[in-house]
C-alpha cells in the first residue's frame, strides 16, 4: 500500500486534489494541518465540509477542543497509527496539509530533545522582559533557516527553537530529521506551486469569502469555548486577529487586512520549509494536477 503526501502553501488547492486522488486510487486521507485538528475551527482553516469530502474518510480532523494544546510528538503517534490502520485495511494513505513539521514527523525520525523546564522558563521570562523581537533576532543569528520558517509573533515556537539550540548546542534545523531516515522510504511526495501574484490574489479572495461566510461568528463561539485560554489555537491566522478585534485592540477592517498580510507571510514561510525537502516532486499550475500525480505514481511503481 502506498503513502502519498500532497503538500504546499495555503490556498494552492491541496485538499481538493487529495480528494480527487483518493477517489481515483482508493485511499483515505490524513489531515496534516495543525489547526484543522480543532473542533469548531472550520471557516478560518478552510476545512472541507462533509459534503466536499465526497465520501472519502478523513482522519485527524476535529480531534481536539480549542482549549487543548497539541504537540508534534502527540500528532506523530496518532498519525503513524492511522497510516498503519489504513494500510492494514488494504487502502492507500494520502497525507495532505501545509504544516511541514507535521508531515515530516510522520515520514521521518524526529530527534528533538525533551523540554527543559528551567531553560523554557528563563526564555519565557526573557521574552516578557525584552520582547519577542529580541529573542527572534537571537534566533536569526544562531539559525537563519529556522528564523525564515518561524513567525516572529509565534512566541512558543521561537522559544522552543532557542531551547533546542541551547540543549543540543546545534541549530534548531540541524535537529530536524534527515531525509535518509524516512520511516516510509517509498512515500511519494507532491508539492503544489503557484505564481506568487496569483497565489496572493487567491489568499485575499479566500479571506474575504471567510468573512462573508461568518468567520467572526465562528470565533465568537470559540471564545465562549475557551480559545483565549489556549496556547496554540488562539494564534491561528485570522482567529488571532478576530480575538484582538473583539478585545477592542483593532478594528474589523484592520483585522481583515492583518489576516491577509499574516497569511501572505505564512505562505512564504511554507515555501521556504518545503523547498528544503528534495524528495518533493513539484506540480506546476500549467500541469493537469490529477493526471500528473497519477502518471508519477504509476511510473514509480511500475
Amino acid at each position: 500500500m502506498k503513502t502519498i503526501v500532497i503538500c504546499g502553501a495555503t490556498a494552492t488547492g491541496k485538499s481538493d486534489l487529495a480528494v480527487d486522488l483518493a477517489r481515483e486510487i482508493g485511499a483515505e486521507i490524513i489531515n496534516a494541518d495543525s489547526m484543522q485538528i480543532y473542533r469548531g475551527m472550520d471557516i478560518g482553516t478552510a476545512k472541507l465540509s462533509v459534503q466536499e469530502r465526497r465520501g472519502i474518510p478523513h482522519h485527524l480532523l476535529d480531534v481536539l477542543d480549542v482549549s487543548q494544546d497539541a504537540t508534534v510528538a502527540w500528532y506523530q503517534e496518532l498519525a503513524r497509527k492511522v497510516v498503519t490502520e489504513i494500510h492494514g485495511s488494504g487502502k492507500h494513505a494520502i497525507i495532505v496539509g501545509g504544516t511541514g513539521l507535521y508531515i515530516k514527523s510522520i515520514l521521518d525520525d524526529l530527534n528533538f530533545p525533551d523540554t527543559d523546564a528551567q531553560v523554557r522558563q528563563r526564555l519565557t521570562e526573557e521574552a516578557k522582559l525584552f520582547g519577542i523581537v529580541n529573542l527572534f533576532e537571537r534566533l536569526a543569528q544562531l539559525d537563519p533557516a529556522a528564523a525564515a520558517a518561524i513567525d516572529i509573533k509565534n512566541e512558543r515556537r521561537v522559544i522552543r527553537a532557542l531551547e533546542v539550540i541551547e540543549l543540543t548546542g546545534k541549530p534548531f534545523t540541524a535537529n530536524l530529521p534527515r531525509e535518509d531516515s524516512s520511516r516510509y522510504p517509498d512515500a511519494l511526495q507532491f508539492g503544489l506551486v503557484m505564481d506568487r501574484t496569483e497565489l496572493g490574489a487567491r489568499v485575499e479572495s479566500r479571506i474575504d469569502r471567510m468573512w462573508e461566510a461568518g468567520f467572526v461568528n465562528e470565533v465568537d463561539s470559540l471564545i465562549s469555548l475557551g480559545i483565549n485560554q489556549a496556547t496554540t489555537a488562539r494564534r491561528a491566522l485570522g482567529y488571532a486577529q478576530i480575538i484582538a478585534m473583539r478585545a477592542g485592540e483593532i478594528s474589523e477592517p484592520a483585522a481583515i487586512e492583518d489576516t491577509k498580510r499574516a497569511t501572505r507571510q505564512y505562505v512564504r514561510r511554507q515555501e521556504t520549509w518545503f523547498s528544503r525537502d528534495t524528495r518533493i516532486q513539484w506540480i506546476s499550475p500549467s500541469q493537469p494536477r490529477l493526471e500528473t500525480v497519477m502518471m508519477k505514481i504509476n511510473s514509480a511503481t511500475s
